[in-house]
């Protein structure tokens, strides 16, 4: 069972209805065409809208019950067809056809938390795309501001009520900094407060890795892309040292 497994339905209520980026990754379909790969693709949130617009899509994830909730949602919308879902590890994914655009949204790639895993990663990638095909990486801006808030401090960060057990869900999560390492040791703290008025907690620890704009794009050289921008929202607006956002859009190379 993978870590993220028992987080899986919380973390589909928790993001289903972010929607930032979703006309990002459409202009970028837009752009190169399909077919579409998706690493961590979690539960379907952006396979979804891409599979609507008509393209074929693939979406990787190390989560079984992840996976599962995506499927439930292709096959509520008659989307199956349009999608295939692969239970992998997306630095050694085995990928029998290739792709013009490939992305991996909203900080995924920080759970690769070593440069042998980042490289491994990319690399396999790169191996995915078709001569010329995009790669486009969302993480955020390491702000020093914000890393400096990662201290351990329990910061509640949504309140939402699950349709399927009836509780009222409560999400509060702690961060601590290893600076050396780049890493953050992030909690997350699901409480739900259940119809009788039963507290059943989960808990659900993990690393994340943050990184830089130019050891960024110099670990996409490195893995055989030519870095092509580095933008700072999901509007595309120049990245600046403010943006909260580290977008970088790379071409395959060769």
């Amino acid at each position: 069972m993978s870590d993220f497994d028992r987080f899986a339905r919380f973390y589909d209520l928790d993001y289903d209805s972010f929607q930032e980026d979703v006309a990002m990754y459409l202009g970028f379909a837009e752009r190169t065409g399909g077919p579409l790969l998706e690493l961590g693709c979690g539960t379907g949130r952006l396979l979804l809208p891409l599979a609507e617009a008509g393209y074929e899509v693939t979406g990787v994830d190390m989560s079984e019950q992840m996976l599962a909730i995506a499927r439930a949602k292709l096959d509520a919308g008659d989307l199956s067809d349009q999608a295939t879902l692969l239970l992998a590890d997306m630095r050694e994914v085995q990928l029998e056809q290739r792709y013009r655009l490939a992305f991996i949204a909203i900080n995924s790639f920080m759970h690769l938390t070593t440069m042998e895993d980042q490289l491994a990663a990319l690399r396999t990638w790169r191996d995915a795309l078709l001569p010329g095909g995009l790669l486009v990486i969302d993480v955020f801006n390491p702000n020093p501001q914000q890393l400096l808030e990662a201290d351990g401090r329990v910061e509640m960060q949504g309140r939402w009520f699950d349709p399927d057990t009836g509780a009222t869900v409560m999400k509060h999560f702690t961060r601590t900094l290893d600076d050396a390492l780049q890493l953050q040791h992030v909690l997350f703290i699901y409480d739900e407060v259940l119809p009788d008025g039963t507290l059943r907690r989960t808990l659900a620890p993990f690393q994340a890795r943050y990184l830089y704009r130019f050891e960024g794009e110099l670990l996409l050289d490195k893995a055989g892309f030519t870095p092509e921008q580095v933008y700072g929202s999901y509007d595309l607006d120049p990245f600046t040292s403010e943006s909260e956002r580290m977008i970088f859009v790379a071409r395959r190379r060769g």
